[in-house]
């Protein structure tokens, strides 16, 4: 912590963001991590609040992924 790597690795991102034309750059922190918001916040990064995170895990992805496709009623 500390040396920098952080937010090379960020600027490295930026770069890459803005030479292909996007406009933004997002990632997810924990909220508990306040060190790393400290770090993103001082940086210009603004926390959003109009998006939550889902997850699947466990029972519910295996079950999802043991689903089958539908088919495509267009087709012939």
């Amino acid at each position: 912590r500390g040396e920098g790597h952080g937010k090379a690795l960020l600027a490295a991102l930026a770069r890459e963001c803005v030479d292909n034309g996007y406009t933004r750059l997002a990632w997810s922190v924990l909220k508990t991590n306040t060190p790393s918001i400290k770090f993103y916040e001082s940086l210009g990064a603004q926390a959003q609040t109009e998006w939550c995170t889902y997850r699947l895990m466990d029972a519910p992805l295996r079950e999802l992924a043991a689903t089958t496709q539908p088919t495509d009623s267009r087709r012939p």
